[in-house]
Formats: structure tokens, C-alpha cells, sequence
């Protein structure tokens, strides 16, 4: 695809202040690397959970149902 057109493939286009429109379009320079790699947040322990829950001052169990999908053990059993 030419830069010529971009705004008849995508119906993409700059206002007068070279805004894209419409507002949720999206453009970057996208780089890659042989070693890079995508990493993922593990579930949460309950160390993270009590330490997290004293910084902000809330009770653990207020934390544990917020956090309750993503949690790497069940507060239930104690």
C-alpha cells in the first residue's frame, strides 16, 4: 500500500491540525527483535495480596474479592 491511499484503504484522515479522524485510529512505528518476546502476569500470592492490602491500607479480605480472578490460591481455605 502507497501513502496515496492510505485514506481510501482505511478511511482514515488528518484534520487541519493533523489530528487522525476518526479520534480512535491508531499509527506508531512498530519495531521487532529475534529475542524479544511477550510476557504475562502470573497469578497473585498471598504475600503480594497482604503486602499490597497494608501500602493501601485495606483489609486483605477487601483486596482477595477484588483481586479474586487472578488470584493463585483460594482465600477461602485458610
Amino acid at each position: 500500500m502507497s501513502w496515496a491511499n492510505v485514506t481510501e484503504a482505511t478511511g482514515i484522515t488528518l484534520t487541519e491540525s493533523f489530528a487522525m479522524y476518526p479520534a480512535t485510529s491508531v499509527c506508531g512505528r512498530y519495531f521487532a527483535h529475534s529475542e524479544s518476546h511477550y510476557f504475562a502476569v502470573n497469578s497473585i500470592g498471598k504475600d503480594q495480596v497482604e503486602s499490597y492490602a497494608a501500602r493501601k491500607a485495606m483489609k486483605v479480605s477487601e483486596v482477595e474479592r477484588r483481586l479474586s480472578p487472578i488470584l493463585g490460591y483460594d482465600p477461602a481455605k485458610k
